[in-house]
């Protein structure tokens, strides 16, 4: 074996363990700049509303949710809407409310509306 051999090994294995070192402490700066970057950030936002300036439910409670069934637009087949002339979808509440129901040998969510298996 020759000297020379573990010299330039040695000589290496230092370069290599300098590198990780360097790249190591470019990605803790990197790191540290970046969480410095996220706290003059956040300084700059407005402050979060303390528990008083929060938003209360009003005296007649919760709001729910409303169903109801809408009856469509009508208009005649000679009328062409252009873009501008469109009005708000969903059209006026229905005289009857009553939901629909699925009646047998009609089309459900699949299919042509055959009759099916029964």
């Amino acid at each position: 074996m020759n000297l020379t051999a573990y010299e330039v090994a040695a000589a290496g294995s230092v370069a290599g363990f300098v590198a990780v070192l360097v790249g190591g402490v470019i990605v803790t700066g990197a790191l540290v700049w970046a969480v410095l970057l996220g706290i003059k950030v956040r300084k700059r936002e407005p402050r979060r509303p303390r528990p008083d300036e929060q938003p209360r439910l009003p005296a007649s409670g919760a709001v729910r949710e409303t169903r109801e069934q809408r009856a469509p637009r009508e208009m005649s087949a000679d009328d062409r809407l252009t873009p501008h002339d469109l009005r708000p979808s969903g059209g006026m509440p229905s005289g009857d409310q009553r939901r629909p129901r699925w009646n047998r040998g009609s089309s459900g969510s699949f299919g042509s509306g055959g009759p099916g298996s029964a």
